[in-house]
């Protein structure tokens, strides 16, 4: 219990950082276990100094600290006690690591059950995939990508080109369709690509899609692909002229 010959200090070390009222009447190995829990370091391991306004800070130390008082230091109200870990580094607890925290993981069952929890506010406000219409709604989503196959006049064997008109590159559509395989529903186009500048072989995680050499496939959204009498570009050939 604090008393009125105690004086507040401001305690530091590399951990921590409070104000603390110390009494003078403590003796120095009081004090260091004292400070233990608060800056984490052990009480044999700790080096104290006392810092006064301007003036060049004093080490707090004596021969035998069980009998020595603090009392013997020019103790003032904020003056700054600064303790210093002597361990070698690879010695120390690093607090400021919570990677090395071992961390709780709350049970599924135990989640659920929770009435002010993010669980129970979606449930209760019928919020993503509690929402009645989410299911319609992926639907909706589905059938606009189809849709945008159908209105560019998407299908298999019809030549195409990928936009932006930055993407000069050219194939032939050989699959539209839906992937499970990757992320994002909806409809998904499968080119053959005239050159090797794809990233499949038209399958896809172990699915085959359609058939091409290695490289010679990619998979895009219909937004990319426009149809029509493309042919194959000939490098090769003066600007504007195309192999068909």
């Amino acid at each position: 219990m604090a008393t009125s010959a105690d004086i507040p200090l401001l305690i530091t070390s590399e951990n921590a950082s409070s104000e603390r009222r110390i009494s003078p009447s403590w003796s120095v190995a009081h004090l260091k276990g004292r400070l233990e829990p608060i800056t984490g370091i052990p009480a044999t391991c700790q080096r104290i100094s006392l810092k006064v306004g301007s003036q060049t800070p004093q080490n707090i130390e004596a021969v035998d600290e069980e009998a020595t008082q603090l009392a013997q230091w020019p103790l003032q109200a904020y003056a700054e006690l600064t303790i210093s870990d002597t361990r070698p580094p690879s010695h120390r607890t690093n607090y400021t690591d919570p990677s090395s925290v071992p961390k709780y993981t709350m049970p599924t069952p135990t989640y659920e059950s929770l009435p002010n929890s993010v669980l129970a506010y979606k449930k209760a406000n019928q919020v993503g995939r509690f929402d009645p219409a989410a299911p319609s709604l992926e639907q909706q989503k589905i059938a606009n990508t189809f849709r945008e196959v159908s209105e560019r006049h998407i299908t298999p064997g019809k030549r195409c080109k990928l936009l932006p008109e930055e993407d000069s590159r050219r194939g032939t559509v050989r699959f539209v369709g839906e992937v499970e395989e990757i992320p994002g529903v909806g409809a998904w186009v499968g080119v053959e690509l005239d050159e090797p500048t794809g990233k499949n072989d038209g399958s896809v995680k172990g699915r085959r899609l359609f058939e091409c050499k290695a490289n010679y496939g990619v998979l895009v959204r219909a937004e990319r692909v426009e149809v029509g009498e493309f042919g194959v570009l000939d490098e090769l050939a003066d600007e504007g002229d195309e192999e068909f």
